[in-house]
């Protein structure tokens, strides 16, 4: 027996249900192509029609299509002899791709699809995050990565691409293609039996399906009783409850939302504070903001007695308060904002602030909350440049940690380049506080016989000793009133802890 799911896939971008901004935005990417040459991000939960979009696309488009599963196929000489060739050359096979509506030369492009883009990360696809990256920058053709969580891929994928995000299917988009698909297979069926299919699978159009045929497998009919699936055990996406709870539902049924994401009540409370605004007007916002402080003072006592039942009063307040405070439902659609200050939980975010802690001689939630977002801030997108290579070498921060802080495409030449000007300045500042430890002979000059140079880069003069090669070892000779400072530290101490301040 068929897979109904494959039998039964798009063929066109208009038969591709429930989420029509998406799909519209999806038909102006691939048709201004020419124009912005980005590759474009769909992402939402598994089993809404992304990977069937971009191949009803391709086939409106006359396109041909070359697919490559990120993350069985993630390492970095895999994606660029497969999805690398595609994205440079006109066609696989070299010849022009045939039909398609696209008109020109455009029935000639490859759609390169990379499925599950967001399941790469660690020391071990490195290698395949830069080689997506560098694709998506310097590809040809146009290119489709598909993600359920898009906050789950790297920073500098993200600020490469486009995005479109394809929300759950409604139950009353998923009813009509079990009814379609009903007629085709020649089965009679029960309204009731199919919308009880379509609730219980939230969303998720392909485990409708999926079911369907399931429950008619052997039966030339289905009613209610022949539906024996329950509610798949699904966690609802955080996009779908900041609907519920900023936009569509009472309090009570917000509460509920609250209770099925997969997320904890200050992870929570921290998406709708960062995303209220974006939606409610601002006598709303002050009622709201009532709620959500209050929702603090309970992850307060939380965290200071460790007393996990008090989440429960900051679920109200953050989930059910925020939703009362609104007066009425609220349309349109909204790009929410991950919260500025996340506390990510990506192993380079943590290597990160652990170097920012350990350099800096506080905490790590110190570190996280309060250091880490004034150095995102202050070298956005590493600029100025200086400022990011002093940065890097206070913390000795690799291409991941810069771009992690910067917001930088890790594979750039930007970020490897101040990586590897840190590195210079941090070997130069060893050396420069390393109190004699490198000179050699009694002169206690840096070389070999060499004329070197001072610490500040000025040449030495080797007809008379200066300043800081007479104190380069040690104290300082007495000089004269009103001879010029010498290189050696201002600051006379021992401080194991090296700040920023020490690297600029």
């Amino acid at each position: 027996m068929a897979d109904w799911t494959e039998k039964y896939r798009p063929s066109t971008l208009s038969e591709v249900r429930g989420n029509d901004k998406a799909r519209d935005a999806f038909a102006e990417w691939a048709r201004s192509w020419d124009d912005h040459h980005e590759a474009v991000v769909l992402h939402g939960s598994p089993g809404v029609g992304k990977t069937s979009a971009a191949h009803a696309l391709a086939n409106d488009m006359g396109w041909e299509t070359v697919e490559l599963n990120a993350s069985d196929q993630r390492t970095a000489d895999v994606i660029e002899r497969f999805a690398g060739r595609a994205a440079r050359n006109a066609t696989l096979g070299g010849s022009a791709a045939g039909g398609g509506a696209a008109g020109g030369d455009t029935a000639s492009r490859q759609l390169v699809i990379l499925d599950e883009a967001d399941n790469i990360h660690g020391n071990y696809d490195r290698g395949g995050a830069s080689a997506i990256t560098k694709l998506v920058k310097e590809s040809g053709q146009p290119i489709v990565l598909i993600a359920n969580d898009y906050y789950d891929m790297s920073r500098g994928l993200r600020n490469a691409t486009q995005e479109i995000e394809f929300r759950d299917v409604s139950a009353r988009s998923i009813v009509p293609v079990l009814r379609d698909i009903c007629r085709k297979e020649g089965i009679e069926f029960e309204s009731d039996a199919l919308q009880q299919i379509a609730e219980g699978n939230r969303g998720d159009l392909r485990g409708a399906v999926n079911d369907l045929q399931a429950a008619t497998q052997g039966r030339d009919s289905i009613t209610v009783a022949d539906v024996v699936t329950g509610d798949r055990d699904k966690a609802l996406g955080l996009f779908p409850f900041l609907d519920a709870v900023l936009k569509e539902e009472s309090a009570e049924e917000a509460l509920q939302s609250a209770y099925a994401v997969d997320e904890t009540p200050d992870d929570l409370a921290a998406w709708i504070e960062n995303n209220v605004l974006d939606v409610y007007e601002p006598t709303e916002a002050v009622r709201a903001y009532d709620f959500l402080a209050n929702a603090d003072v309970w992850l307060g006592r939380v965290r200071a007695t460790q007393n996990y039942s008090y989440w429960r009063y900051a679920t109200d307040n953050a989930a059910a308060g925020v939703a009362a405070a609104r007066d009425g439902e609220k349309g349109g659609w909204t790009r929410y904002g991950r919260p500025q200050f996340w506390s990510s939980s990506d192993a380079t975010a943590d290597e990160v602030v652990g170097k920012i802690a350990a350099a800096s001689g506080c905490s790590v939630a110190t570190a996280r909350r309060e250091v880490l977002p004034f150095l995102e801030a202050i070298t956005h997108h590493c600029k100025p440049r200086e400022l990011t290579v002093a940065m890097a070498a206070a913390y000795d921060l690799d291409e991941a940690g810069v771009a992690f802080v910067t917001g930088s495409g890790e594979s750039t030449n930007k970020v490897a380049s101040i990586v590897e000007d840190a590195q210079a300045r941090r070997e130069d500042l060893i050396e420069e506080h390393a109190d004699g430890a490198f000179a050699l002979g009694g002169t206690g000059r840096a070389g070999d016989g060499d004329d070197g140079a001072a610490g500040d880069g000025s040449a030495v003069d080797d007809s008379a000793p200066t300043a800081a090669e007479s104190d380069r070892g040690g104290a300082a000779a007495d000089a004269p009133d009103g001879a010029p400072a010498t290189d050696a530290d201002p600051d006379d101490g021992d401080d194991d802890q090296a700040g920023l301040n020490d690297f600029m």
